[in-house]
């Protein structure tokens, strides 16, 4: 069953399009060195919005936590009860945090603190959206 499909937006398009390309990017305040996401019209930290870029990332993180999703009310996800619902920290900037499905790891065995790499699935609409895999 194909994933939801997220619907980009003028701020958020330059992120989907980078992972329809297969490719990571962060929004990145060039005035204070720090990375945001998601996306922001101006940067939390320094309130500029003319130093605002977007930055590719290793795609690389870490499995901070987890639960297990046994009865979604989103039509789309029933056929795949249960799933996990992981934590991952990104690399590059560990307060940067996303959400995971986690394929290939089974429910209720993620091991938190694994490295994961991103990988791209396709969603209703063909939009590809990021997801993360526990690597050794």
């Amino acid at each position: 069953m194909p994933k939801p499909s997220p619907v980009p937006d003028e701020l958020s398009k330059p992120f989907w399009d980078a992972c329809n390309q297969r490719r990571l990017i962060m929004q990145t305040c060039t005035k204070c060195n720090r990375m945001q996401y998601p996306p922001e019209k101006t940067c939390d930290v320094c309130g500029s919005d003319e130093n605002l870029e977007w930055c590719e990332v290793s795609g690389r993180g870490k499995i901070h936590g987890y639960c297990v999703m046994y009865d979604s009310r989103l039509e789309l996800l029933q056929a795949e009860q249960p799933f996990n619902i992981a934590v991952i920290k990104l690399e590059e900037n560990p307060e940067i945090k996303f959400f995971s499905h986690l394929p290939g790891t089974l429910p209720d065995e993620v091991p938190i603190g694994a490295s994961v790499q991103v990988e791209f699935q396709e969603t209703a609409t063909g939009q590809l959206v990021h997801e993360w895999r526990v690597v050794s």
